[in-house]
């Protein structure tokens, strides 16, 4: 629950009073760690967790090689994998040749990802292809993001969309969402003050107090441009001008839900916000200033992953 929240502090006090633990009880802290952009801490449990005599289950590698792509460690990953099957007898299932090629991708080792794949025991399932297709277009490499493409067409083409089809990482709503929200195309942010949620979309102008929000925003702009921001307009896809564009990218829904945390709740207090979409590249770059100018931890949970933003840093190590 609390890993879910993004409060690992409160998971690892849970974890340090338990009685006895479980290889469950070690599987969820090291995989909750790794989520939430903790991957030199999650590591450091697993070396602890051997220490203690213990041996990891498959699963536990999961979460292992999800902490060596938080750090972008392909090296460390690969002997995690080697070790897994020559020291630990656990034969690699799908799921862990998913979970490598996913961590050398997510680093942007996209050769070293078809290497391995074209080196693989077993014939690669759909979910490898697939997964190799879209952080390929992720880090721009259309052509083999195309060739994967092919791939999943002939082995599942129920895996395509418009989206995919038309040479685009797919969007995905939030396993929180429910299926009346999937079906909504505007990008939304909950945020929780005061034990109540409010609910923010890219551009919305319809909360009581839309004035205020906007002009804190402009005010942060201000003073983001004076620690070095520049938008990345480049993530308007709209035709419209370089003023137009940067007015978008204020009014994303993130950027709501945090200029109304930022007047609503106390000061230093930290802020959590649910995406119901991956965020984008200037946001991610925006709220690293933001968390750095307010003094406050801001902790998103987008589509894919936790981001922890504090004293201008996020700890996803801007690998997401």
């Amino acid at each position: 629950m609390y890993g879910k929240c993004g409060s690992m502090d409160d998971a690892f006090t849970v974890f340090d009073k338990m009685p006895q633990r479980n290889l469950t009880s070690w599987d969820t802290m090291i995989t909750w760690l790794a989520k939430n952009g903790l991957g030199e801490d999650a590591i450091e449990l697993f070396t602890q967790f051997k220490k203690a005599g213990l041996k990891p289950d498959g699963q536990m590698f999961i979460g292992i090689f999800s902490a060596c792509s938080v750090l972008g460690d392909i090296a460390e990953g690969m002997l995690h994998f080697e070790s897994m099957s020559k020291d630990y007898g656990v034969v690699p299932s799908m799921e862990h040749y998913v979970g490598v090629v996913d961590m050398m991708g997510s680093a942007g080792y996209l050769d070293e990802a078809m290497e391995f794949i074209e080196n693989m025991p077993v014939e690669p399932s759909v979910d490898v292809w697939e997964t190799l297709m879209n952080l390929s277009r992720v880090y721009g490499h259309m052509d083999l993001g195309d060739r994967c493409a092919e791939l999943v067409e002939v082995m599942d083409p129920s895996r395509l969309n418009e989206q995919s089809k038309a040479g685009l990482v797919p969007v995905k709503a939030s396993n929180l969402s429910s299926k009346k929200e999937e079906k909504k195309l505007a990008t939304e942010n909950l945020l929780a003050v005061r034990s109540r949620v409010h609910e923010y979309r890219a551009g919305d102008k319809s909360h009581p107090e839309a004035d205020k929000i906007y002009a804190q925003l402009r005010g942060l702009k201000e003073q983001m441009k004076e620690a070095g921001y520049v938008a990345e307009t480049r993530f308007v896809l709209h035709d419209i001008d370089q003023e137009g564009k940067e007015e978008a990218l204020l009014a994303h829904s993130e950027r709501l839900a945090v200029a109304y945390g930022l007047m609503s709740s106390p000061a230093r207090a930290q802020m959590r916000i649910i995406k119901n979409l991956r965020v984008c590249g200037d946001c991610h770059n925006a709220l690293k200033i933001i968390s750095k100018l307010v003094g406050r931890e801001l902790i998103i949970r987008d589509a894919k992953r936790f981001h922890h933003f504090k004293d201008g840093l996020c700890s996803c190590r801007d690998y997401w």
